[in-house]
């Protein structure tokens, strides 16, 4: 928008005068979409420094994944990634009990978002169930002995500081 304050005033009076749907519809048709999704950083409460963290395999099965899934409409971001977390590894976590990452939303170029949440629990009671169809099979690996991870989990992992792209993950913006 322009960097004239009294145009910006006219637009914005003009604009607060339309009826609600009205500006509701101009604001869908001009403000970029995105696709949100929701992940869980599964980790294990028992192993030992640098711990582990609970990855996926599924099809095509070239490469690892995190429990991950599209939240459906209107869904909250922490109901979303612990129903994911369910649907993908048999893993129970209240909604509440679902610690934000920090990030918590990571902006991907290609038009997603995704809600990272961090879960802790103990691997030896905490058993596993995938459908062998969505997810072919879920491990725990060391984090100093990742497998080869997707391109799109590198990235995202490189953000929390893990994995063969840690310390490359972009800066956060600058405040203001």
């Amino acid at each position: 928008m322009t960097r004239h304050p009294k145009v910006r005033a006219v637009v914005y009076s003009t604009f607060y005068r339309l009826p609600h749907s009205v500006r509701r519809r101009l604001v869908r048709m001009i403000v970029p979409k995105y696709i949100v999704g929701a992940v869980t950083l599964v980790r294990d409460t028992e192993a030992p420094e640098p711990g582990r963290l609970l990855l996926l395999r599924q099809p095509p099965g070239r490469s690892w994944t995190l429990p991950a899934g599209l939240l459906r409409r209107r869904e909250a971001p922490a109901v979303g990634a612990a129903r994911e977390l369910r649907e993908e590894t048999g893993i129970s976590v209240p909604p509440e009990e679902l610690v934000p990452a920090v990030p918590n939303a990571v902006v991907h170029a290609k038009g997603w978002v995704d809600c990272v949440f961090e879960a802790r629990v103990p691997a030896s009671t905490t058993p596993l169930a995938v459908d062998g169809a969505e997810v072919w099979e879920a491990v725990w690996h060391p984090l100093d002995q990742l497998p080869r991870l997707s391109g799109p989990t590198a990235r995202l992992l490189a953000y929390y500081g893990i994995g063969p792209l840690a310390g490359d993950a972009p800066a956060p913006p600058p405040a203001g």
